[in-house]
């Protein structure tokens, strides 16, 4: 081998970067497992939100301190957390959200809030074309408004879109087609607002590595914030459209006749719904009804059990001046949605007296646990609204705000006007004197403070229980900007942090005995120079871990099975070099002959290289149409073919070659392996037609079974929400979904034991289809309502994702909508039939035959097939998740890969045996078969105890991944040997023939 010393210095530098990159995450692992033991220390009921609380304090106290010195320079905390391996969320928990930003809100919004009818049927018609359609929004309106508007009416028409604010980009003149053009530029630019908006919010959130990027021209922004742990703070920033406004309100002594007559209406109209609900009211407790909250009955005529307003809505009557407020009425949450329809109904709104006529009703943006903690209580305020319904000042008027504290040094925001703001605001303060202003921020009042005097350009917003987080997360709204339309979370995925320490932990013990197993046998089978392979392996190791760490690639736990599969795969070409010199050993060269044969092209050198560039291939498609976890997989296996093309290759070589120059023994394996795979020659083309009848069998038992049976698809590719809850007892999975059906509608979600008997992975499709904030948080509810029996003294808080969980609680949580999933799903096939074409193509190119492609690409449908059966005839009895989504056809594509590698290196040795031949005879295929058997089974045996290490101790959440990808690698052993290779062999008959 030439440039030995080159090699040898690259090598070694290169190790010495991949070790000091990866300091950086030793380092920083020691000062977050301190900060974890003051958290401890500080902390004695194990409360999650109070541990993260100290963490955070003694991280930000080392923050600019320096925690490394190397002698020749300092890191502080910052740096060394800037420069550490990132670990995806199933490692470390946090949040991975899809926002699908509203184009139907930017349509409207460009129109003026157009009511034209065309326009708003075609609106209509958009949205229920897009649960079903690949096309984006804004094609599926234009194509429903030519359908509906013909000739009468056009999209520059002055009642739609040639509006004063457009006038300068579309005129009457403009046909369809050209206004949809401009629109899509309009909506492009949205979206741009829309993306550089929420970067701003998550750089401000104070996350490490977040990750944001645009999918596409669909309005798709994904966020990723490893290490997040508040996941409703995170939430609320990431939807909050930061619409800021200053409303005059209604008092209470205003509103309170209004209420009164209201709830006579109200009981009119419930007079059918009372006996229904007669014995939920019996079991009230004290403390719920109006008349214990007023401390008299509010309304004479009420009849025992008769549901009226009341019965859900708690009014401030104002009985003297001294109990005047801007705070209406309260309620409980869980009735809020209920107000809102009573309320808005028009026999009840009629009875709103002229000066009141335009009122609306909004909701405080917190709620407070009411005063025997069962519930929780929220309030309402009436806001003077107009006939526009627009308000006095918009927040397009805040030149900066700033979380501070106010005299009593509770947390506020801080705001200052620009000269307009500051116009509108000294007016509006001026008239209100002695009044109350509500600052009213996304639909929700902040605060309703009275106005003493004239205000300027400065101002503030406070609430009696505002935290300092909610406080900064107001003014990062407001800083950053107000997003262009609505943006709601359509796809969700969260881990908790005990959950992802969980998973590292497991994923360790895994990783760690599958590096053993393959050492050990490596040197049973191979010795001294097994010995060799194992000293490559390690740098191998060594070199995708550095590169992961140098570039701030995120580590994920698919991304650890990619790495261990990347070993498998090092592993084989050691095998296929180790088995080409045992042959040419055993013709009679001399060992340094053998090695330079066996590290050439003409060896295996060929067979290796067309191996890893179609698994390369399949990664690189994998990398393109996955996400999240599947993109981590992706990347580790992509750099893993590298470098263990490089070490297997290189690295074993300079230790062979200075073995060889010191004249030491190796005779390539051990008295234990010495007579394996020896003077073996099978007829396996005379077996070919009974081959074809198992198969045959197989595949017609799997299509049965998908036909009849069908497969568990995961929530990613049919839609709904899916949680991990863990109870600090053992649990009957067909009680809790039968508890559950009560809550979660009339459909029973699917409640399965997941992993321990005291986890339960709970599916539902319960409101899936329903838009806005509050129908998370509203289904969430309702699963802990369901639930509550068995979690004994565990409140709402503690039993929602994220903090870490002593106790009962959700541990990971999954939510995709169904628009998002027919997609994913869409994405997903297209994947598969790309990996299959491309593969395809290259084999057809390497090796210039029609029938080489034909007999890969059939065998690796029949694997694909083999293993949608397996999957379809054992989802139902399996102790573990067997569902069909993203992680799935990641582990096909694997399969995809691992297959045509087994295929290709056989492929390439009958090519050798039959180049030279005039004739493409049965006895030279077997013979070719025979000699790679012995590399076949090894590297077969290698991978699957690598597979089974990680199946068995790495953690519930891979194993259905891990059972497929074992499940591929004996159907791809096998049909290398007698499904490709047979009908290869009898398509070139075919082709010579014709």
């Amino acid at each position: 081998m030439q440039n030995k010393g080159l090699i040898k210095l690259f090598a070694i530098l290169f190790g010495l970067v991949s070790v000091y990159q990866l300091s950086f995450t030793f380092f920083a692992n020691k000062v977050e497992d301190s900060a974890k033991e003051y958290a401890k220390n500080n902390v004695k009921d194990n409360n999650g939100r109070a541990l993260a609380k100290f963490e955070r304090r003694y991280l930000d106290s080392v923050a600019n301190k320096e925690v490394v010195n190397l002698g020749f320079t300092e890191y502080t905390y910052n740096d060394i957390k800037n420069r550490e391996m990132n670990l995806g969320l199933d490692l470390k928990g946090g949040i991975n959200a899809i926002l699908q930003v509203s184009v139907k809100d930017i349509l409207i919004g460009l129109s003026n809030d157009s009511q034209n009818t065309t326009f708003r049927q075609a609106l209509a018609k958009a949205d229920e074309a897009q649960k079903d359609s690949q096309d984006n929004y804004l094609d599926l309106f234009y194509n429903n408004f030519v359908e509906l508007a013909g000739t009468s009416v056009k999209l520059s028409d002055p009642t739609i879109f040639g509006t004063k604010a457009l006038r300068d980009k579309i005129d009457f003149n403009k046909t369809n087609e050209q206004v949809k053009s401009t629109l899509q530029e309009e909506i492009n630019t949205s979206i741009n607002t829309a993306f550089e908006v929420l970067r701003s919010r998550i750089d401000k959130f104070g996350v490490v590595q977040p990750s944001i990027q645009r999918i596409g021209t669909s309005g798709r922004i994904q966020v990723e914030l490893p290490g997040a742990k508040d996941i409703d703070r995170v939430e609320k920033l990431l939807q909050s459209t930061a619409e800021l406004q200053f409303w005059e309100v209604h008092t209470n002594a205003d509103i309170q006749n209004f209420f009164f007559a209201a709830n006579a209406k109200v009981a009119e109209l419930l007079k059918d719904d009372s006996a229904t609900e007669q014995a939920k009211d019996s079991a009230k407790k004290p403390g719920d009804s109006i008349d214990d909250l007023l401390g008299e009955s509010a309304d004479s005529t009420n009849v025992e059990n008769q549901k009226n307003l009341f019965t859900y809505l708690f009014p401030n009557i104002a009985q003297g001046p001294q109990q005047v407020t801007s705070l209406v009425a309260q309620a409980r949450v869980s009735d809020t949605a209920r107000v809102n329809s009573l309320l808005a109904n028009k026999e009840v709104r009629a009875l709103l007296p002229n000066n009141l006529r335009y009122t609306k009703f909004l909701w405080e943006y917190k709620a407070q646990p009411s005063a025997d903690g069962t519930t929780e209580i929220i309030g309402l305020y009436a806001i003077k609204s107009n006939r526009k319904d627009q308000p006095a000042i918009d927040g397009d008027v805040i030149a900066d705000a700033k979380q501070d504290y106010d005299q009593l040094s509770k947390p506020i925001v801080s705001m200052t006007m620009n000269a307009v703001g500051t116009k509108k605001w000294s007016k509006l303060t001026g008239e209100n004197i002695g009044k109350h202003v509500a600052i009213v921020l996304d639909n929700y009042v902040y605060t309703a403070p009275i106005i003493n005097g004239q205000l300027g350009s400065n101002s503030s917003i406070s609430g009696g229980s505002m935290t300092v987080n909610e406080a900064q997360d107001i003014a990062t709204i407001l800083k950053a900007g107000k997003l262009p339309a609505p943006a709601r979370i359509i796809q969700a995925e969260v881990v908790g942090p005990s959950l992802g320490k969980e998973s590292i932990n497991a994923s360790m013990w895994s990783f760690g005995l599958a590096i053993v197993l393959v050492l050990v046998w490596m040197y049973l089978y191979y010795g001294k120079a097994g010995l060799y392979a194992d000293v490559a392996l390690l740098v191998n190791i060594l070199f995708i871990f550095g590169i992961l760490a140098s570039f701030n690639s995120v580590l994920t736990l698919p991304g650890i099975a990619g790495i261990i599969l990347t070993i498998g795969m090092s592993v084989d070409a050691n095998v296929i070099i180790f088995e080409r010199i045992k042959e040419a050993l055993g013709g009679g060269k001399s060992l340094r002959e053998a090695v330079d044969e066996g590290f050439s092209i003409k060896g295996a050198l060929s067979a290796i290289i067309d191996a890893n560039i179609t698994t390369l291939l399949t990664g690189i498609i994998l990398y393109s149409f996955g996400t999240g976890p599947i993109k981590g997989f992706a990347l580790t296996l992509m750099i893993g073919i590298a470098t263990s093309l490089f070490t297997a290759v290189f690295i074993t070589r300079l230790f062979i070659d200075g073995a060889v120059e010191k004249g030491t023994a190796l005779p390539f394996n051990t008295n234990l392996s010495k007579n394996w795979f020896k003077n073996i020659n099978i007829e396996f083309l005379k077996k070919r037609k009974l081959a074809y009848i198992i198969s045959g069998f197989f595949i017609a038992v799997g299509l049965v079974s998908m036909i009849t049976l069908g497969l568990k698809q995961g929530v990613d590719f049919k839609g709904g929400r899916s949680y991990l809850v863990r109870f600090d007892q053992p649990m009957k999975a067909n009680e809790v979904a039968s508890n559950l059906k009560a809550v979660l509608g009339n459909n029973a979600p699917e409640v399965k034991t997941y992993g321990s008997d005291n986890q339960l992975k709970i599916t539902t499709a319960f409101k899936i289809d329903e838009d806005g904030k509050e129908v998370d948080n509203e289904v969430q509810t309702a699963l802990y309502n369901g639930l509550k029996q068995y979690l004994g003294d565990t409140s709402y808080e503690d039993f929602k994702p994220g903090f870490e969980k002593a106790g009962n609680g959700i541990m990971s949580y999954m939510k995709v909508e169904p628009t998002i999933a027919d997609d994913i799903k869409q994405a997903a096939i297209w994947a598969v039939i790309l990996a299959l074409a491309v593969v395809f193509l290259y084999i057809l190119l390497r090796f210039r035959r029609m029938s080489y492609s034909i007999g890969a690409v059939v065998a690796v449908f029949h694997d694909v097939l083999v293993v949608l059966g397996v999957f379809s005839l054992l989802y139902k009895v399996m102790p573990f998740d067997m569902e069909i989504g993203q992680s799935f056809i990641a582990a096909i594509l694997t399969v995809v890969g691992y297959s045509l590698n087994d295929t290709v290196v056989i492929f390439d040795r009958i090519r050798e045996y039959t180049g030279n031949s005039k004739t493409f005879t049965a006895s030279l295929v077997d013979k070719a078969l025979s000699s790679t058997l012995g590399r076949t089974i090894n590297t077969s045996l290698t991978t699957l105890l690598v597979m089974l290490a990680i199946f068995f101790f790495g953690g519930d959440s891979i194993k259905g991944f891990m059972f497929a990808l074992i499940v591929g690698v004996l159907v791809g052993t096998y049909s290398s040997l007698f499904v490709a290779t047979p009908i290869m062999f009898d398509a070139t008959k075919k082709e010579d023939k014709e």
